[in-house]
């Protein structure tokens, strides 16, 4: 024991405080940048902030440091449960938050609207209410972004956007880590969108200029992005500083780009309008050609699943595509999502330069 004035303290004590002093100042913590998560939603990345995103991104790679490399457990979500409900078919939402949730300790309940009654016996307001009661969390993947909103408004606990006809946060959480891991950071990266105005666009668009990232981004006229995205990702561009710029000429996107990204040109949905789209996105395919526009570094990102007509095998296959590493960290960043709405944990992993 220490004698310190009129109180003694334990080398055990000290000792422990002396490391948490360490840690915070060797990795930081959440709280010295500003971020309090815990029972928030995830609906779209325009509510959070660049700290908080950046603090998500953190929280991945600190997960895909200490599961996959070091081979650690890490039971986060012992006793915890998740509601995932799925409107639309799914390959990496569905693994990453089933195979994510349950590497942590916790038990996913997958439901399609076969399995459920949601809005068909039973109101979204009923199923909400419900869910509430007996899960931790839901993650929804629907058609109408509405459905989410009315679900956050009902529900008590955390609502997860696994997808809407708005936004898809959780696939662009994914990407920006990929490009992290790739170029050792995000800041100043110039990404080049070629193809549909959707949702996935819109991801990017409400929240790249908040990690310092500028856009430029390629559309056929009519497939514009939503105009209420357009006047956002104006106002954060002007806020952080950053370059916008909208055109249809795709050549003209990927001038000096470091990131060449597509997506599907035919959304589930979307079915009907297949040759009015295909004869609308002639001239949008990456080649190597529009490679050529970019920069020397340029690389490649598709959400998938992928068609030829997108991009081509000599760019969706070669050494500058991030697309199946950028499918493994939906993974890592949906697990990173879970833990920061749903527990206290910080990241042990130092804290990455953004």
């Amino acid at each position: 024991m220490l004698f310190n004035g009129r109180k003694f303290i334990s080398i055990t004590k000290l000792a422990q405080t002396s490391k948490q002093l360490l840690q915070q100042f060797w990795y930081g913590t959440s709280a010295q940048m500003n971020v309090h998560m815990k029972g928030r939603d995830l609906l779209t990345l325009q509510n959070y902030t660049a700290d908080e995103l950046k603090y998500l991104l953190w929280m991945a790679s600190d997960l895909k440091q200490r599961i996959k490399h070091k081979g650690e457990y890490l039971p986060l979500m012992q006793g915890k449960s998740l509601a995932m409900i799925f409107e639309k078919r799914s390959t990496r939402t569905r693994l990453s938050a089933e195979t994510g949730f349950a590497l942590l300790g916790g038990h996913p309940s997958f439901l399609t609207t076969q399995d459920i009654h949601l809005g068909t016996n039973e109101s979204l307001t009923d199923t909400a209410r419900v869910l509430s009661s007996m899960t931790n969390a839901i993650l929804a993947r629907v058609y109408d972004h509405n459905d989410l909103d009315l679900m956050a408004k009902e529900a008590t606990i955390p609502i997860i956007n696994g997808l809407s006809d708005l936004h898809h946060p959780l696939q662009i959480l994914a990407d920006y880590l990929t490009l992290q891991e790739h170029f050792g950071g995000l800041q100043g990266l110039t990404m080049a969108w070629i193809g549909d105005g959707n949702n996935v666009l819109h991801s990017f668009m409400t929240s790249a200029a908040k990690l310092g990232m500028h856009l430029r981004i390629a559309t056929p006229r009519g497939f514009e992005p939503d105009l209420r995205i357009t006047k956002i990702t104006e106002q954060n561009s002007k806020e952080y500083g950053t370059k916008l710029l909208l055109t249809t000429d795709p050549l003209e996107a990927a001038d000096s780009a470091n990131v060449l990204v597509t997506d599907t040109w035919i959304s589930m949905g979307q079915e009907e309008e297949k040759k009015e789209r295909l004869k609308a996105f002639q001239g949008y395919q990456i080649t190597m050609q529009t490679a050529k526009s970019a920069a020397p570094n340029w690389t490649f990102l598709h959400c998938l699943p992928r068609k030829p007509e997108e991009v081509d095998d000599e760019v969706f296959y070669s050494p500058q595509s991030l697309v199946f590493q950028e499918a493994e960290n939906r993974k890592w960043t949906i697990m990173a999502v879970m833990v920061s709405l749903l527990t206290d944990y910080s990241p042990q992993l130092r804290k990455p330069t953004f």
